[in-house]
């Protein structure tokens, strides 16, 4: 089981849970970031958070090492959304061109083309793969 997304202490508003490096996950956070995103009033145009959190996501649990990943979510401005996975793994995702006939591969490519920026920042343990994206409140823009 996996333990309820906490707020953060760091200043910023942000929520953070642990999840466990299978499958099921992937539906879990996008559980949790449609949540977050109601919370914070930002209920609109979640649809490119909630494609760039199972993307993030799902290269984490086929890539990563370990039993667990993090997932993130911090609002880094007013309508601004960065989505997060930490894994301990110290492979950086890459993007890459994927021919038609692959099935699998693009995860990353969505995420480029989805996020106003998105990048890797290496830790100690593994790293960090995260990606923003602007939501707009329902009459805001």
């Amino acid at each position: 089981m996996t333990a309820p997304a906490r707020p953060s202490a760091t200043g910023a508003p942000a929520y953070s849970q642990c999840f466990r490096r299978e499958p099921e996950s992937a539906a879990r956070a996008r559980q949790m970031v449609r949540a977050v995103l109601d919370t914070w009033h930002l209920p609109h145009t979640t649809t490119d958070a909630m494609l760039i959190t199972s993307e993030l996501v799902s290269n984490a649990i086929d890539y990563a090492r370990g039993p667990s990943i993090r997932l993130t979510v911090t609002r880094t401005e007013d309508h601004r959304v960065r989505i997060a996975v930490v894994d301990k793994s110290h492979a950086e995702p890459v993007l890459r061109a994927v021919p038609p006939s692959e099935e699998r591969g693009r995860g990353l490519a969505v995420v480029d083309a989805l996020a106003e920026q998105w990048g890797v920042d290496a830790l100690p343990w593994g790293k960090r793969v995260w990606a923003e994206c602007a939501l707009w409140a329902e009459g805001v823009q």
